[in-house]
């Protein structure tokens, strides 16, 4: 059987540290093996053709619907965390196909406006709201009409444990995707912040610019490269390149994410995400059909975040704008 040959192999040629699939801890509800495809083969393929992950693709980055073709959207973050995991989980043979997994699942509980709207729903919602946390409820319990993906744990475990709120994951994959979106977001967001006019290339703080390289390609091949010579039974890079990283993480903070300029609509996104949870906490009758067996599971408090979390940008703007925006007469 091919997955068996599969599995034999990863024993054969993965690192002692890397995470077998044939030593997975499960599924919540176990299933029959596939053929052909490992467990982490096919918890990638079920995230894949999700119609969360496809959502993703008019999810906000850092600007807000970006009109130009090039501006990065969840969705290309996402390809793009995933196509640096899998660099460095192969150069440490690590499982790639776990790796791969969790970092295709790692924002699919994003809301939208990204985190103008994550910052809202953790204000307004009980028990707050962590879009890495929604990311294992919408695997769990929202996808295919409420029965969930049926992820295996380790692929989960990665997903919830991708932000620094939460504790280390309990593989080294999940590790390597938690560096490897802090990798992606700095150095793509600094491509779209210079590509919106927000910053110059001579604004980077020239003591990370030294130690990581000029170019985004030059600091992304920095950091793997540490990464892969340092790590060994846990994931580091060496002390001079992430003091690099952080400093040059600190000056987005301060320059592009909290800019008055390139931040400028968080404000009307907020409301908006704002005004939606609230008027169907008020109006939970016209949520959607597969909302209310949420609220049978789970109470109309949840379902509405749910539901809110899930929407798109343009989805929320055109919800909103049908809701309190009055149709000039056209007869």
């Amino acid at each position: 059987m091919i997955r068996e040959d599969l599995e034999r192999l990863e024993v054969n040629i993965l690192s002692p540290y890397a995470s077998l699939s044939s030593k997975s801890k499960g599924r919540i509800i176990e299933t029959e093996k596939c053929d052909f495809r490992t467990e982490y083969q096919r918890d990638r393929d079920k995230i894949l053709h999700c119609n969360s992950f496809r959502r993703l693709k008019h999810k906000t980055q850092v600007f807000l619907s970006p009109q130009g073709d090039h501006y990065r959207t969840r969705l290309t973050h996402t390809l793009e965390v995933s196509q640096i995991a899998r660099t460095i989980s192969r150069c440490l043979r690590l499982n790639e196909d776990l790796t791969e997994a969790i970092a295709l699942g790692h924002d699919l509980g994003h809301t939208p406006f990204g985190h103008a709207g994550e910052y809202v729903l953790n204000e307004l919602h009980d028990g707050g709201f962590l879009h890495n946390i929604q990311s294992v409820r919408v695997v769990d319990h929202i996808e295919n009409y409420g029965k969930g993906l049926n992820l295996t744990y380790e692929v989960k475990n990665g997903i919830a444990c991708h932000s620094d709120n939460l504790v280390d994951a309990t593989t080294l994959e999940g590790r390597v995707v938690r560096i490897s979106d802090k990798i992606a977001y700095i150095n793509h967001d600094i491509e779209d912040a210079i590509r919106a006019g927000v910053l110059r290339e001579s604004d980077l703080p020239y003591d990370s610019i030294y130690i990581l390289g000029r170019t985004k390609s030059e600091r992304i091949t920095t950091m793997i490269q540490s990464i892969v010579e340092y790590s060994k039974d846990d994931i580091q890079m060496a002390d001079e390149v992430l003091k690099a990283h952080n400093g040059l993480k600190a000056f987005m903070f301060e320059n592009v994410y909290s800019n008055s300029e390139a931040k400028s609509e968080d404000k009307k996104a907020q409301d908006i995400v704002k005004v939606l949870y609230e008027y169907y906490l008020h109006h939970v009758n016209e949520l959607p059909d597969f909302y209310h067996t949420i609220i049978e599971k789970f109470g109309m408090k949840q379902a509405v975040c749910d539901y809110v979390a899930g929407m798109t940008d343009q989805f929320a703007v055109e919800l909103y704008k049908e809701m309190y925006i009055p149709k000039f007469w056209s007869r």
